[in-house]
């Protein structure tokens, strides 16, 4: 009973304090392990947690995050988010196709939906404003198109997944630019619609000179993709290589070639990143060790018992999973969510048959929309501070996308091809 009190007021001690992650991942781990496993000793915890991050393919996370940064405060994301408009915007409503172009684009050189919102967001919220789209549908449209940067490599979402599961990096990426699009071409549909029902018209049509000189000038931003994605699947780079070298890349375009940064800026840039990596380190760490007592006590085992008992194929298991992963997203950390349910769900889904890939791109699609989901979506949060608005104005204009995202998840769930055709193509 002491204990259990103790594991109480230290939750409540976390949450006010701005902790949550102990709470939700660090709480049930100790109560694990003083419940069922008193009688291993507590040096178990700290050993797990550092041998569970310590793999060099988790390098990869934080270099594309500070890679993201970099692109973010410089020149890069404008780059690429006008090289879009040049060729889109003078559809109607193109600015609005822009906004989910220069964020799949983003993504692309990225993978952080967060980051998306930040870098985007000033940028393209007063546009899409002035053509006439709606204040909601703007919001909605900034916050939901960043979803995208889950899916599109180099995804950090996929390279968790692919971490916890043993799963091929580059047949996730390349099952997560697939999907990326179909997402993407599915927030273009609803964008098609409020544009004529609000008369939103396009810019003048470019020029083929004005189109030309928007790809010279973009030239180096987009090279940053090409670096990144023919690397890995030309053999040249490792994931994890790749995000090195984004780094370097973005360094010595955003310094040298557009002098955009400076050595007081890339030294401000670097705290925030080491500020976010430390917090998803310290995430995956303790995600560690719950994944440790989880597969400990046969939890997947049981699952599978059960599963077996009831006679559940996959068609309901999958519905089970997408529903778990949506109702845990209005309240958790979607990352949090990744190291909870994965470990337990995935053994359950190789069991039934299905491919690692496409189960992956079900979580991932599953992340994305907790990223938007109300109350407590992350990225609700993000373009709050970006933009300086309220979050119950940016809610009120995302739910029209997360009937968008909800038609996905299912297409995904059960069109397995959707997911696994660009795999089966280059690898």
């Amino acid at each position: 009973m002491i204990l259990v009190a103790a594991i109480g007021v230290l939750a409540a001690v976390l949450l006010i304090a701005g902790f949550e992650m102990f709470m939700v991942l660090g709480i049930p781990a100790l109560a694990i392990k003083a419940g069922f496993f008193a009688s291993l000793p507590d040096l178990i915890l700290p050993q797990r947690m550092t041998a569970g991050i310590n793999q060099t393919l988790l390098l990869a996370i934080p270099f594309f995050l500070l890679a993201a940064q970099l692109m973010g405060q410089g020149q890069i994301a404008t780059r690429l988010t006008d090289v879009v408009r040049a060729l889109v915007g003078h559809l109607r409503g193109g600015i609005g196709y822009t906004t989910i172009g220069g964020a799949m684009g983003f993504g692309s050189v990225s993978g952080s939906a967060p980051a998306t919102v930040a870098a985007l967001g000033k940028i393209l919220y007063p546009e899409l404003r002035r053509v006439g789209f709606r204040d909601r549908f703007a919001l909605g449209l900034i916050v939901s198109s960043a979803e995208t940067a889950l899916l599109i490599p180099p995804s950090i979402t996929l390279i968790v997944y692919g971490w916890i599961t043993g799963t091929s990096i580059a047949a996730l990426f390349a099952a997560g630019l697939g999907v990326g699009v179909i997402l993407g071409l599915a927030c273009a549909v609803l964008t098609m619609i409020e544009a004529r029902r609000s008369g939103v018209s396009g810019d003048p049509r470019a020029r083929l000179a004005e189109i030309g000189s928007t790809f010279r000038r973009a030239g180096w931003a987009l090279g940053m993709p090409v670096l990144i994605l023919g690397g890995i699947y030309s053999g040249l780079f490792t994931p994890t290589e790749a995000a090195v070298m984004s780094v370097v890349y973005a360094i010595f375009v955003e310094m040298v070639i557009y002098r955009s940064l400076d050595l007081k800026t890339l030294a401000k840039v670097a705290e925030q990143a080491i500020i976010q990596n430390a917090v998803i380190f310290l995430l995956l760490a303790i995600g560690t060790a719950l994944s440790f007592f989880i597969t400990l006590a046969q939890i997947p085992a049981t699952l599978i018992g059960f599963l077996d008992e009831m006679q559940v194929g996959p068609v309901v298991f999958l519905m089970i999973v997408n529903v778990a992963f949506i109702i845990a997203g209005m309240f958790i950390d979607p990352n949090s969510i990744q190291l909870m349910l994965v470990p337990a769900l995935y053994p359950v889904a190789m069991h039934l048959g299905l491919d690692p890939v496409h189960f992956g791109m079900i979580v991932a699609v599953n992340i994305a929309l907790g990223m938007v989901t109300p109350p407590f979506g992350l990225d609700l949060f993000v373009a709050s501070s970006t933009l300086q608005k309220p979050v119950t104005e940016i809610i009120a204009g995302v739910w029209p996308f997360l009937v968008v995202n909800l038609v996905v998840l299912l297409l995904i769930t059960y069109v397995p091809g959707l997911s696994t055709l660009i795999p089966d193509l280059l690898l």
